[in-house]
C-alpha cells in the first residue's frame, strides 16, 4: 500500500507563521553561512604566516585557497543532493561538526600536506552546509514578506563576510598567530550547532532525490585533474608530459560528465538549465569574473605583507576599500537599478570598471604609494564587481521553475568556486614562474638580492594581473553578448525584485 504524497505548505498554511522560534533560527542559519564566506578571506591574510611557518614554496601555497575552493565547488550540487535525501536539518548539523573538525586539523596542521588535505576536508563539509542552510531558510519562512526579510538578513551578513575576513584575519594573524584563523571556525560552529538543536525547525522532505554518484566522480575528477596540472605547470614546464595529460584527462572527464547529465534520471545538472542562453552567460560571466578576483586577492596580500612589510593587520585594513567598494556597487547602486535597467548595462561597464582597476595594479611598483596607486585600483575593482554580483544572480534566477530554483542557485555557486579554483591555481602558476624568469635575468650582487627579490615579486604579480584584466575584459564581452537585454520580469510581467547576491569577496 502506497503513502500518499504530500504536498509543500502553502504560503497561507506557512508553518512559519506558527513557529515561535523562527527569528532565532534565522540567527544559527547566518551565523553557518558568515563562517562559510569568511573563511574565503580569512585564510588570504593568514597564508604568508602559515607559509613561513610550514615550509610551503611559492608553487604550492596557492593549495590553501584552491583545496578549499576546489572542494567547496566541486560538491556544492552534490552537497545540496544529500540535503534533499537524508533531510536539511541533518546535514546542516553534519556540515557544522564536519567543518568544526576540519578547521582544528588545519590549525593543528605541522606540513603543508596535512593543512591542505583539511582545507578540502572544509571545503567538503561547507558544500553539505551551505545548500542546507539556504534550504532551510526557504522551508522555515515561508510568508513571502518574512522571506525576503530573512534572505535580506542572511545576504547582508553573507556580503559582509569579506571585511569580516581580511580584519578578523589580520588581527589573529598578528596577536594569536595565523592558526586561529581556523581555530575561530571551532567556536563559531559549536554555538551554531549548539543552536541548530534546539531552535532550527526540519522540513518537508523532498520526494525523489537520489545521488548521482557517476555524475560526482567525472565532475569532480575532470576540475581535480585541471587544477592540479595548472599547478605543476610552474615547476614542471607547459610542455611536461605530465602536464598535458592531466590538462587532456581533465577536459575529458569534463566532456563525460557533460555526457553523463543528458542521460542521468537524477543528474547533478540538469542541463536544460544551462541551454538558457541568458543563464549559462551569467554562469560563464560570474566564473571568468571570480577568475581575476581571487587571483589578485592572493597577489595582493603578498604585495603588502611580502613586499611592502605591512602587518597582517594593516593588511586586511588595506582591503576594506575593495570590500566596501563591493556592497556599495551592489546594495546600492545595482540593486537599485537591476528592475529597471537591462542586466547587460549592469554586468558589462561594471567588468570594464574591475578590469581598469585590474589594469592600474599592472603598474605596481617595489615602492607604489597605497593612497595613489592602490587605493584607486581596488575601488575600481570593488565597483565593478558590485555591479557584477546583483544583475548576475537576479538574472539568473529569474523566472525558473520552483522545482529548479535550487539547482540553479547551486549552479550559480558553483560556478563562483570554480572559477576561484581555477583563478588561484593558474594565475599564481603565471605569477612565480614570471618571477622566476626574472630572477633569472637579473642576476645581482648578494647586497641587492633581497632587492631583486623583491622586483621579481612584483612583476610575477604584474604579469598574473594582465592576465586576470585580460580575463575580466573577456566576461564583459559575454556579457555584452550573451546577458539579456531586458530587466528580468516575474510570471506576472512585473519588473522582478534583485535579490542581495552572495559576493565573493
Amino acid at each position: 500500500m502506497s503513502v500518499p504524497r504530500r504536498d509543500p505548505p502553502s504560503p497561507t498554511t506557512a508553518p512559519s507563521a506558527a513557529d515561535p522560534r523562527r527569528w532565532w533560527s534565522l540567527v544559527v542559519i547566518a551565523m553557518a553561512q558568515l563562517m562559510v564566506v569568511l573563511d574565503s578571506t580569512i585564510v588570504n591574510i593568514a597564508l604568508p604566516s602559515a607559509q613561513r611557518d610550514l615550509g610551503m614554496t611559492d608553487g604550492n601555497r596557492q593549495w590553501a585557497i584552491t583545496a578549499y575552493t576546489l572542494a567547496f565547488g566541486g560538491l556544492l550540487l552534490l552537497g545540496g543532493r544529500i540535503a534533499d535525501l537524508v533531510g536539511r536539518k541533518r546535514t546542516f548539523v553534519i556540515g557544522l561538526a564536519g567543518f568544526a573538525t576540519a578547521s582544528a586539523l588545519g590549525g593543528a596542521a605541522t606540513t603543508p600536506g596535512m593543512l591542505f588535505g583539511a582545507r578540502a576536508l572544509q571545503g567538503m563539509f561547507a558544500a553539505v552546509l551551505a545548500p542546507s542552510a539556504l534550504s532551510l531558510l526557504t522551508t522555515t519562512f515561508t510568508d513571502p514578506k518574512e522571506r525576503g526579510k530573512a534572505f535580506g538578513v542572511n545576504s547582508a551578513l553573507a556580503g559582509s563576510g569579506a571585511a569580516i575576513g581580511f580584519v578578523l584575519g589580520g588581527v589573529l594573524a598578528e596577536y594569536l598567530g595565523w592558526r586561529w584563523c581556523l581555530y575561530v571556525n571551532v567556536l563559531m560552529a559549536i554555538a551554531a550547532l549548539i543552536g541548530a538543536y534546539t531552535l532550527v525547525h526540519e522540513g518537508p522532505r523532498p520526494a525523489g532525490a537520489r545521488l548521482d554518484v557517476p555524475g560526482v566522480l567525472l565532475g569532480c575528477g575532470g576540475l581535480l585533474a585541471i587544477v592540479y596540472g595548472l599547478s605543476e605547470a610552474q615547476p614542471r614546464g607547459w610542455a611536461d608530459v605530465r602536464v598535458l595529460g592531466l590538462l587532456t584527462g581533465g577536459m575529458a572527464l569534463l566532456a563525460g560528465f557533460v555526457w553523463w547529465q543528458s542521460r542521468a534520471r537524477t543528474p547533478l545538472l540538469p542541463l536544460h538549465i544551462l541551454r538558457d542562453r541568458n543563464r549559462a552567460g551569467c554562469c560563464l560571466t560570474l566564473c571568468l569574473a571570480v577568475i581575476g578576483m581571487f587571483g589578485m586577492f592572493l597577489f595582493m596580500t603578498y604585495y603588502f605583507q611580502v613586499v611592502r612589510g605591512y602587518s597582517p593587520v594593516t593588511t586586511g585594513l588595506a582591503f576594506l576599500p575593495l570590500t566596501g567598494s563591493i556592497i556599495i556597487g551592489s546594495t546600492q547602486i545595482s540593486a537599485r537599478l537591476v528592475p529597471r535597467v537591462a542586466p547587460r548595462l549592469l554586468v558589462a561597464p561594471g567588468m570594464l570598471l574591475a578590469t581598469s582597476g585590474m589594469l592600474f595594479l599592472t603598474r605596481l611598483t617595489v615602492d607604489a604609494e597605497y593612497a595613489t596607486e592602490v587605493l584607486p585600483a581596488l575601488i575600481l575593482v570593488g565597483l565593478g564587481m558590485g555591479l557584477t554580483y546583483t544583475p548576475v544572480f537576479a538574472n539568473a534566477t529569474a523566472g525558473v521553475a520552483p522545482r529548479d530554483a535550487g539547482v540553479t542557485s547551486a549552479t550559480l555557486n558553483t560556478s563562483q568556486q570554480v572559477g576561484a579554483s581555477l583563478g588561484v591555481a593558474l594565475l599564481n602558476t603565471i605569477a612565480t614562474s614570471s618571477a622566476g624568469g626574472y630572477l633569472a635575468a637579473h642576476p645581482a650582487h648578494p647586497a641587492q638580492r633581497e632587492t631583486i627579490i623583491r622586483q621579481s615579486l612584483v612583476h610575477g604579480y604584474s604579469v598574473a594581473i594582465w592576465w586576470a584584466a585580460g580575463i575580466m575584459l573577456l566576461a564583459g564581452l559575454i556579457a555584452a553578448l550573451m546577458v539579456a537585454g531586458k530587466p528580468p520580469r516575474s510570471r506576472h510581467g512585473a519588473p522582478e525584485k534583485a535579490p542581495a547576491a552572495q559576493s565573493a569577496a
